[in-house]
């Protein structure tokens, strides 16, 4: 195998899978693993990878959008841990807002019992909660966007101009200091902006595979973000970027 050819093969792992490791790479390719962290390195240089301790994480710039079920299966430890960090933010009682995705999806599993209010408008995570008899689950209404199962448009932005809630967690599929908060859709970018205006804290969850990559429409700068719930694969000095941005990120 050529180098191109080997090195095309490791973006398309990375990709399926949502990371790729030096160890893991060596054996497959062959190769040893000096020769994997030169891969890494030149892919890193065209922005196509971002490297980290061990591996390396995709830098996704104008792809496609996945899909909710293409999303939930990638870095899925990593997005059970941040969900789990992310308990000790849930009040006891009050209102909370989730966004719509995988990784709010994972909070929703782990949601505590309560005297809480839970507004969403993600599909999924209404019906795993609404069985639960001592929350009070309601579904923002609007046009279901079928590739991320989220309701978006105005009926959803008018239900959100009306909210006030206590904490918001919500998900993107793009993060950096410099550019904030990115995802792929103009609909699902205006219903994100009008939560962070619902809410009085906002805790973003991301993976470490979010940050860097910046999406095709820009819905908020990270100076509304209060916390940033996010993996150990994020090195110190992407956490000193975004921490000097505003908010507190948490490493879980």
């Amino acid at each position: 195998m050529y180098a191109e050819e080997r090195r095309r093969a490791i973006v398309e792992q990375a990709r399926t899978k949502g990371r790729v490791e030096v160890a893991a790479l060596a054996d497959e390719l062959s190769v040893t693993a000096e020769t994997v962290r030169r891969d890494l390195t030149d892919l890193e240089r065209r922005g196509v990878l971002r490297r980290v301790h061990g591996g390396a994480l995709p830098v996704e710039r104008a792809v496609g959008e996945p899909a909710l079920d293409e999303k939930a299966t990638v870095m899925l430890t990593e997005k059970r841990r941040i969900a789990k960090a992310a308990l000790d933010l849930v009040p006891a009682a009050g209102s909370v807002l989730l966004d719509a995705g995988s990784t709010t999806g994972e909070l929703a599993t782990l949601f505590p019992d309560g005297d809480l209010t839970v507004l969403t408008n993600g599909l999924p995570i209404a019906a795993s909660l609404a069985t639960r008899r001592e929350l009070d689950v309601h579904l923002i209404g609007g046009r279901v966007r079928g590739r991320t199962m989220a309701t978006v448009d105005r009926w959803a932005l008018e239900a959100l101009d009306d909210l006030q809630v206590d904490v918001a967690f919500l998900a993107t599929n793009g993060l950096s200091a410099s550019r904030g908060l990115s995802t792929h859709d103009q609909a699902e970018a205006q219903v994100k902006a009008a939560m962070l205006h619902a809410a009085r804290e906002i805790v973003l969850l991301a993976d470490s595979s979010k940050v860097g990559a910046e999406q095709l429409i820009r819905y908020a700068t990270l100076e509304r973000v209060d916390v940033i719930i996010t993996d150990t694969d994020l090195d110190d000095e992407r956490v000193e970027e975004l921490t000097a941005a505003g908010p507190r990120v948490v490493r879980a």
